[in-house]
């Protein structure tokens, strides 16, 4: 086991029962993540304060990872100064999402990931399509342009950086 998770906030369609139910569940599992020292893996859908928050209140555990990152840039430099993981998915490609990219523009490179399990968030010129890992590079590709680095800079960065993650 390499991580708990996917585990954190989605206040999309959900009620204040369904929200504290979600955020007593989350402070469990960043207290489990802590105490076997595994990687917490987040998924956060517009909740975004609420999860630093709580991530603050409890204490991140030292491997942090916001799944399918879906934050501004002014949120990517928090968690660049907590030293959060931010991984990005096939939606970085989508034409509406500049502030996505914009995001990305700015997280450290060391803390940058691509997203392996997003089935609904499949890259351009695929959208529509189910997203599946053969569409990865799509993505890398995307996110390689947004950085102003080649592909293979952007692929070694995230190896490096899966593996700290994730303690390979």
């Amino acid at each position: 086991m390499r991580a708990v998770g996917e585990t954190g906030l989605d206040h999309f369609r959900t009620g204040p029962e369904g929200i504290a139910a979600q955020e007593r569940s989350f402070r469990a599992h960043i207290e489990i993540a802590k105490r076997h020292g595994k990687a917490l893996v987040i998924h956060d859908r517009d909740a975004h304060a609420d999860v630093l928050r709580i991530l603050a209140e409890e204490g991140a555990p030292e491997r942090t990872v916001f799944h399918c990152y879906s934050g501004d840039a002014e949120m990517a430099r928090i968690c660049a100064g907590a030293g959060y993981f931010m991984s990005f998915a096939g939606n970085v490609t989508f034409k509406n999402a500049q502030p996505l990219r914009d995001a990305l523009a700015v997280a450290p490179l060391d803390l940058v990931l691509v997203e392996t399990d997003a089935p609904f968030l499949t890259p351009a010129p695929y959208r529509g399509r189910p997203n599946a890992p053969y569409l990865i590079p799509v993505t890398v590709r995307a996110m390689a342009a947004v950085r102003g680095i080649d592909e293979d800079a952007m692929s070694e960065a995230i190896a490096s950086n899966t593996a700290r993650a994730f303690d390979y």
